[in-house]
C-alpha cells in the first residue's frame, strides 16, 4: 500500500489517544453476595480503572436476558438484568465514570435477540402480527424437515420448528437466539430508536456484536458480510451515530484486509473501528478450529499484525487486542504463565499498546491473570463449549483432547472471576461464584500486584500514560523489521523526525538479536521489563520475554 503523508496529521478523535477496558459484568465484582458480578460492583471499582488511566469502558451486555449465552441473548433492550442491577444503577455508573473521565461503551447485540423477547413471543404465536416479520422464518422442506442443513454455531441445527405457525426460524448461534430480520425497515427503526434512547442516557458509544452478520442473504447462503450489510450500517450511521462525539467498534470474524475499509474508512460513514480476528484464528486447526489449537508460530503471527497495520496505515483505524471475553488469557496463549508470567504479561502489553490503533485491555489482563485449568466438562459454563462437546467427540476428538483445547482456547478462561485479592473467592464475592475462581488467585490478584511498584499493573499504567504523552505512539507510521525472525517481534513508529523502536523476545530463552543498522541508535528508554536500555546498537542479548521501547531522534 502506498503511503500518503497527508494523512499522517494527528486526528482529532478523543479515542485515538485513549485506552479501552472491557468489563464482563458477571465476573467483575459482586456487590450483594449472590455470586454474580453486578453494576454496583463495577461502580465500587471505578477508582481502580481511573488509576489505570483508561478512557472508556466497553461493558459487555447488562440488558435483561435469560442468560442462555450470558447476556448475548437479550429479552428487553431497554431494561437491565435484575442480577446486574437496575436502570438507576446504570445511570449512576455512567455519571460516576464520567466524573472520573471515563466513558461507557455498551455492547450492541442486534444480529439476534433472545427467544424470550416480547417480539419473538408474538412472532411465534401468529404469522399475522407485525413482529412475525422481525425474525427470519422459512417454510419446511418438502419432507417437513428444516429448510437447509445449516448448523448453529453453538451446536445442532440452525433451524427450529414452531408448530403454531408451521415454520422454522433461524437461530444462527442457538435456538435461544433467533436472528432478527434486518430486511424489515420496521425492525431497523426499532433498533435505531433503542440506540438513540441509550445515547440520551449519556453513553459514549457501542461495540457491535457480530455486526457483519446483519446483512445476510439467507437463501443464498451468504451470512458474513452479506449484500445488505453496508447499506444498513450507513443507514444506522445517519439515524443514530452522525454528529455525536462517540466511538463505535464492529466485531467481525470474517472481515479481511480487503474489506476492512468498507467498515471504517473515513469517508464511509459507518464505523470507527473493527475488531478483526485474523491474528487469533491463525492459531486454530483447519478442521477442528480452536478446540485443537496449533503450535504458536511467531512469524505468521507477525505477518498478520504487520499486514493489518499496513492496511489501515492511512485510512481507518486499528483496534489493538489479544484478549476479550471470547478468547483465552493472552499470557497463557502467547507466552509463559508460569516462571516468566510477569515478564510475559509486560512484554505482550508493550508489543500491543505501542502499535498504531486503540488498545483494549480485558479485565484481569492488567495483573497478568491466566487461563483456568479445568479437568472435567461439568466445570465449564460456556454454551459454546458445552454445545460443541458432543459434536467434537463425534468427529474423533477424545474427551481429554477437547478439554485440553477448551482450556487452551475456550471462552471460560476469560470468564473466571476477577482476582481482587488472595482471600476467599478472590475478593470477587462473599457468596458462591457462578463459575469457579482460578486457584492461583492467592498469588495473582489486584491487591498484591498493585503493592509492587514494578508489578504488571504499573507497567500497564505507564503504557496508557505514554500513549497520551507521545504523539508518535498515536499517529506515527508503523515500520516492521526482522519480520522473519522466529523469536523476536520488532517494529518502529516514526513521525516528524522522532522514532520509537520496540523489540520483544517471544521466547523463554535468552536470544541474540542483531539490530538492523536502519533501526540502530541511542535515545531514551520509555519502557522495559528488565533493566532499561538506552542504546539499540549491534547485537542485543535479550532475556526471556524481554521487551524494550526506546525513543530516539529519527534519521
Amino acid at each position: 500500500m502506498l503511503h500518503n503523508p497527508k494523512l499522517d496529521k494527528p486526528a482529532t478523535k478523543w479515542w485515538h489517544a485513549a485506552t479501552g477496558y472491557q468489563i464482563y459484568p458477571r465476573s467483575f465484582c459482586d456487590s450483594n453476595g449472590d455470586g454474580v458480578g453486578d453494576i454496583p460492583g463495577i461502580i465500587s471499582k471505578l477508582d481502580h480503572l481511573k488509576d489505570l488511566g483508561i478512557g472508556f469502558i466497553w461493558l459487555s451486555p447488562v440488558y435483561a436476558s435469560p442468560m442462555a449465552d450470558n447476556g448475548y441473548d437479550i429479552s428487553d433492550y431497554r431494561a437491565i438484568a435484575p442480577e446486574f442491577g437496575t436502570l438507576d444503577d446504570f445511570d449512576r455508573l455512567v455519571a460516576e465514570a464520567k466524573a472520573r473521565g471515563i466513558g461507557i461503551v455498551m455492547d450492541l447485540v442486534v444480529n439476534h435477540s433472545s427467544s424470550a423477547h416480547a417480539w419473538f413471543q408474538a412472532a411465534r404465536a401468529s404469522r399475522e402480527v407485525a413482529e412475525h416479520d422481525y425474525y427470519v422464518w422459512r417454510d419446511p422442506a418438502r419432507d417437513g424437515g428444516p429448510p437447509s442443513d445449516l448448523k448453529a454455531c453453538f451446536g445442532g441445527s440452525a433451524w427450529t420448528f414452531v408448530p403454531e405457525v408451521g415454520q422454522y426460524y433461524l437461530g444462527y448461534f442457538s435456538p435461544e437466539q433467533p436472528d432478527l430480520n434486518w430486511r424489515n425497515p420496521a425492525l431497523r427503526r426499532e433498533i435505531y430508536n433503542m440506540m438513540n434512547w441509550w445515547f440520551d442516557r449519556g453513553i459514549a458509544g457501542f461495540r457491535m456484536d457480530v455486526i457483519s452478520l446483519i446483512g445476510k442473504d439467507v437463501d443464498a447462503g451468504v451470512f458474513e458480510e452479506g449484500p445488505y450489510l453496508h447499506e444498513y450500517l450507513q443507514e444506522m450511521h445517519r439515524e443514530t451515530l452522525a454528529g455525536r462525539d462517540i466511538v463505535t467498534v464492529g466485531e467481525s470474524w470474517s472481515v479481511s484486509r480487503d474489506t476492512a475499509l468498507l467498515f471504517c474508512g473515513r469517508d464511509r460513514a459507518e464505523l470507527d473501528m473493527v475488531f478483526q480476528f485474523n491474528h487469533i484464528v491463525e492459531g486454530w486447526d483447519p478442521l477442528h478450529g480452536k478446540w485443537k489449537p496449533k503450535p504458536f508460530d511467531l512469524v505468521r503471527f507477525k505477518r498478520v499484525l504487520d499486514a493489518w497495520q499496513a492496511t489501515l496505515a492511512d485510512d481507518g483505524w486499528n483496534s489493538l487486542f489479544l484478549s476479550n471475553h471470547d478468547l483465552p488469557r493472552q499470557v497463557s496463549k502467547y507466552a509463559d504463565d508460569g516462571t516468566y508470567r510477569v515478564q510475559s504479561a509486560k512484554m505482550l502489553a508493550t508489543v500491543v499498546h505501542l502499535m498504531k490503533g486503540t488498545p483494549f485491555i480485558y479485565q484481569g489482563e492488567e495483573i497478568g491473570m491466566t487461563n483456568a485449568a479445568f479437568t472435567r466438562i461439568d466445570q465449564f459454563r460456556d454454551v459454546e463449549t458445552l454445545g460443541n462437546y458432543a459434536d467434537a467427540i463425534a468427529q474423533g476428538i477424545t474427551p481429554d483432547e477437547f478439554i485440553a483445547g477448551a482450556n487452551a482456547n475456550g471462552r471460560d478462561n476469560a470468564r473466571t472471576p476477577m482476582q481482587w485479592s488472595g482471600g476467599g473467592q478472590a475478593g470477587f464475592t462473599d457468596g458462591t461464584p457462578w463459575i469457579e475462581v482460578n486457584p492461583n488467585h492467592s498469588e495473582i490478584n489486584v491487591k498484591a500486584d498493585r503493592a509492587d511498584p514494578d508489578g504488571v499493573f504499573a507497567h500497564y499504567r505507564r503504557l496508557v500514560e505514554l500513549r497520551r504523552e507521545h504523539p508518535v505512539i498515536v499517529h506515527g507510521r508503523y515500520v516492521p523489521f526482522a519480520e522473519d525472525d522466529p523469536a523476536v517481534f520488532a517494529y518502529a513508529r516514526e513521525m516528524d523526525g522522532t522514532k520509537l523502536a520496540v523489540i520483544a523476545n517471544f521466547t523463554g530463552a535468552e536470544v541474540e538479536f542483531e539490530v538492523p543498522e536502519a533501526q540502530s541508535g541511542r535515545g531514551t528508554c520509555l519502557l522495559a521489563n528488565y533493566a532499561a536500555r538506552d542504546s539499540l546498537d549491534g547485537t542485543l542479548s535479550l532475556a526471556p520475554y524481554e521487551a524494550v521501547a526506546v525513543l530516539m531522534a529519527g534519521s
